[in-house]
């Protein structure tokens, strides 16, 4: 990697829509920044904007103060930050980062693995703040993010430089790992029920013989409407299903609500039957596109047809 000095070393693993927006809008705070992500264009994105490209998850994490992980799940957490044999193994990213250092982990996870990785990461002398986001790639690169973070006042404090760069809203809620995941799994309820109802209602418009861009205006003036219809349906419109989110987030998302429901007795009914409809996304070859996808699986089975685009 090349030499930089200015500003607080900070590690980011992960540069997908997410991560490569949350390297830049640290890059644009003057932070000291490396990446790494197993694709090529990313670390390629990264190094266009002026970041440092590690050769591994390990080399881009080598000396940071802050180690933010941007992956999809606990297992790549968890296999990033300890190395292939999970937590206490040894040879992963977090043996490199500065003594003291603070892992700031962003991956949706159930709260147990959150708690789970806190406590291997303070045996490996390290602070972790449980800090999954939510807002979007466009907010990620304008800083912008709502952090739902949980952590003692020491993880707080390492990681503040990255956090505020990254950040609209940082809500702490607490001292322990696990409450941040708990909130975000809150969130994921939310936002995959609302998901799968707008393309639910954007289909069920085009059956009736509707103009669909007329049912976008209207709704998204009315108490019909959410962020989730806001945003996704001009996917739905636009024909454009290229991933901003994929299907196959949901499918593990509502996954763990699901999971989290069975494990306290509680039933998760609405959660339940929007995890169906991904699950039917992803099994009709869709998995990797735009969760917005979930309107032409039901298109496919009603026999609806939406606005076309190129496949």
């Amino acid at each position: 990697m090349t030499e930089r000095t200015t500003g607080t070393k900070v590690g980011i693993i992960g540069l997908g829509s997410m991560g490569l927006g949350m390297a830049k809008a640290a890059l644009a705070a003057g932070l000291d920044v490396a990446g790494y992500d197993v694709a090529d264009a990313q670390r390629d994105a990264l190094e266009a904007a002026g970041g440092r490209v590690g050769t591994s998850a390990a080399d881009a994490a080598q000396g940071a103060e802050i180690l933010v992980v941007v992956v999809v799940n606990a297992a790549q957490t968890e296999r990033i930050l300890f190395g292939e044999g999970g937590s206490g193994a040894g040879g992963g990213a977090a043996a490199g980062m500065a003594p003291g250092g603070v892992v700031v982990s962003c991956a949706t996870m159930a709260p147990a693995d959150a708690r789970r990785l806190a406590a291997s990461a303070e045996a490996a002398g390290l602070l972790y703040l449980d800090a999954p986001m939510s807002g979007g790639a466009a907010r990620a690169s304008t800083g912008e993010l709502t952090f739902m973070a949980s952590g003692t006042p020491a993880a707080f404090d390492k990681a503040k430089p990255a956090v505020d760069a990254m950040a609209a809203t940082v809500h702490r809620l607490g001292d322990e790992a696990g409450i941040g995941a708990s909130f975000k799994m809150v969130n994921q309820l939310l936002a995959g029920v609302h998901i799968a109802a707008a393309c639910e209602a954007m289909t069920f418009a085009a059956k009736l013989g509707l103009d669909l861009a007329k049912v976008y205006e209207v709704i998204t003036q009315s108490a019909g409407n959410s962020w989730m219809f806001e945003n996704r349906v001009p996917h739905i419109l636009d024909a454009d299903y290229a991933p901003r989110s994929a299907v196959e987030i949901f499918v593990k998302d509502l996954g763990i609500v699901a999971d989290m429901g069975r494990a306290e007795r509680f039933p998760t009914q609405l959660a339940g039957a929007a995890l169906q409809m991904y699950l039917m996304t992803s099994a009709a070859g869709m998995g990797r596109d735009d969760d917005a996808s979930v309107a032409r699986m039901i298109a496919g089975v009603t026999g609806v047809t939406l606005p076309k685009g190129e496949d």
